[in-house]
């Protein structure tokens, strides 16, 4: 790990890292908010997956989460979205390739030697982290737009490991919409069975784990409708019993200026699981 910034914030550290991942063969970078509680002993540890065309900095520079991080004492840890770099396989639009990891393995060619965001999120990264910082083993997830899908499946395939998890406008169906069919075949190939394994409504219904699910979702988002359709969740949740608070939000659209307004609300319900 090699710190690039650091930054005093609300009487804690924003930094920022960059480190060779072999998951993904390449640099990658993530910011770590550390609280001033860490000084004194081992924090918590939030997660936060951001969304299509992000860095480590959307999430940083725009939530304000610091403030309410910091009132909890809890450290955030906020990667990158995908792999980066000269020989990294892209894609001109800005919903495939770099900038748009999906937090999937890649099995297809020409994604598959990089594109391994999962085994970096589950795997790598907390291993890293917890080998370096002042963190506790107690583990929350969250994330905005693909970041939310990412936390969604990722908590839902691995009971146990997070206390906590949330999202915002999050993809809840890839296999039904246009933004998951296209990353998903990419990714994936036309195996629809594969799908399944990085889809929220297909994982409910065999969550070996019963972990509460918090949801923003703005009604004024212009990928309300198309792309996100968190009723389809909704329905899946109320068929299995799982634990869902799915709070729709008058007025709100898919930006950062949503995520800024309820990123105290979520913070303080992972604290509350996290302890």
């Amino acid at each position: 790990m090699q710190q690039i910034e650091h930054r005093a914030c609300f009487g804690g550290w924003q930094d920022v890292y960059q480190h060779a991942s072999p998951t993904l063969n390449c640099t990658m970078r993530f910011g770590v908010y550390l609280p001033p509680q860490a000084e004194r002993a081992p924090c918590p540890v939030l997660y936060w997956l951001s969304g299509l065309t992000c860095t480590e900095q959307n999430f940083i520079t725009k939530a304000g989460a610091q403030r309410y991080a910091a009132e909890h004492g809890l450290i955030i840890v906020a990667p990158d979205t995908s792999p980066r770099g000269e020989g990294v396989a892209d894609d001109p639009a800005d919903d495939l390739g770099q900038g748009a990891g999906f937090y999937l393995n890649a099995t297809e060619s020409p994604w598959s030697s990089h594109y391994r965001m999962y085994d970096y999120i589950v795997d790598e990264l907390p291993a890293l982290i917890e080998s370096n910082l002042p963190v506790t083993q107690a583990r929350g997830i969250s994330g905005h737009s693909m970041g939310g899908h990412g936390a969604l499946t990722i908590a839902l395939r691995n009971p146990g490991r997070y206390h906590s998890v949330s999202a915002f406008a999050p993809i809840v169906n890839p296999s039904e919409v246009p933004w998951g069919q296209k990353a998903l075949r990419a990714y994936l190939g036309d195996r629809p069975e594969d799908w399944r394994q990085h889809d929220s409504v297909a994982l409910i219904a065999t969550a070996a784990e019963r972990l509460p699910l918090l949801i923003d979702q703005g009604e004024a988002d212009p990928f309300l409708n198309a792309q996100l359709q968190p009723d389809r969740l909704r329905q899946a949740c109320e068929q299995h019993h799982h634990p869902l608070q799915l709070r729709l939000q008058p007025g709100y659209d898919h930006s950062y200026y949503f995520v800024a307004s309820f990123i105290g609300e979520h913070i303080a319900h992972h604290a509350a699981a996290l302890g």
